[in-house]
């Protein structure tokens, strides 16, 4: 299906078409009053074993519909479009235009972004027409076209929106830079910032939901309209296959207790009726509700 389409329907079993084994491509879908679009920027490869350090070899034998050719786990990159009528929300902003080569011992490859902007347009919008960026958290691969320079330029693109963080996170920020967000990119943001709590409607039909463990103060976003909602959870999961195993926590994980806690009652919504689930490292498969299928529940994509 194209990006223009916006009915979902139910994609055949995750893995079988080659969509978790490449980037996400723009995919759009309505929900009641709002429309909602994946906005790519690009990608990084995961170290499935490093990235996911509770995994096994045997683990990932068995699953090789997860794994591209270089035997990582494709992450997508990019933001997810919320636009209700003429106005439009942008959550989390990429990793902007720049590219970082994989660095031996790092439990990700290489990884790279700039797509954002040309997507953006394809989606018939520009920068300037969103008025807040809400970030899931402060890891740069969140942040990047909210504080990188616009190409040819010395402001960010995104710079005229508000840029919404909750409380938690932004009161304990120094503690990203242990995952490469810098001193400047803080205070490149710091003047656009506004802080948000748990609950606080952002924008219409869209509520923060506090998720903290892979970060201090890490929020997922629900969106609520007609007699459907939507949950765009950041990174409590990173790839589909920690549906059905909520306990593996991510080698970047702050508090990996915390963040297994918070997955299995993400897992747990998603399973409800009239639920989707959004989530932005998805592979080409963001979109998606939990299935239960004998022991253990599963993403099944929406061909949005």
């Amino acid at each position: 299906m194209t990006s223009s389409q916006t009915s979902p329907v139910m994609s055949s079993t995750v893995g079988d078409d080659g969509r978790l084994r490449r980037p996400a491509r723009r995919r759009t879908l309505r929900l009641g009053e709002l429309r909602v679009s994946y906005v790519p920027d690009g990608a990084v490869q995961l170290v499935p074993r490093a990235w996911l350090p509770d995994t096994t070899d045997e683990v990932w034998a068995a699953h090789p519909e997860y794994l591209d050719e270089t035997g990582n786990l494709v992450a997508s990159l990019g933001g997810l479009l919320v636009e209700h009528g003429d106005r439009a929300l942008l959550i989390d902003a990429g990793f902007g235009p720049q590219a970082v080569p994989a660095q031996p011992g790092n439990p990700h490859g290489a990884i790279h972004g700039g797509a954002l902007l040309d997507n953006l347009a394809a989606l018939g919008r520009s920068p300037r027409d969103v008025e807040a960026v809400a970030f899931t958290h402060l890891h740069l691969d969140h942040l990047g076209w909210a504080w990188h320079p616009a190409p040819g330029g010395g402001q960010p693109v995104l710079g005229h929106a508000d840029y919404l963080v909750a409380e938690p996170e932004w009161s304990d920020r120094h503690l990203a830079e242990a995952h490469g967000t810098t001193p400047e990119m803080i205070a490149a943001l710091a003047p656009r910032v506004r802080t948000v709590t748990d609950g606080e409607e952002i924008f219409p039909g869209v509520r923060v939901l506090l998720t903290p463990g892979h970060t201090a103060g890490h929020a997922a976003y629900v969106l609520t309209s007609g007699d459907r909602r939507l949950i765009a959870f950041g990174d409590l999961l990173h790839s589909p296959i920690q549906v059905a195993h909520p306990e593996w926590s991510a080698a970047s994980d702050h508090d990996p207790a915390q963040a297994a806690d918070h997955r299995r009652r993400l897992v747990a919504e998603l399973a409800e009726p009239d639920t989707i689930g959004f989530g932005i490292h998805f592979a080409d498969v963001p979109f998606g509700r939990v299935h239960h299928d004998g022991d253990r529940p599963s993403w099944q994509p929406l061909d949005a």
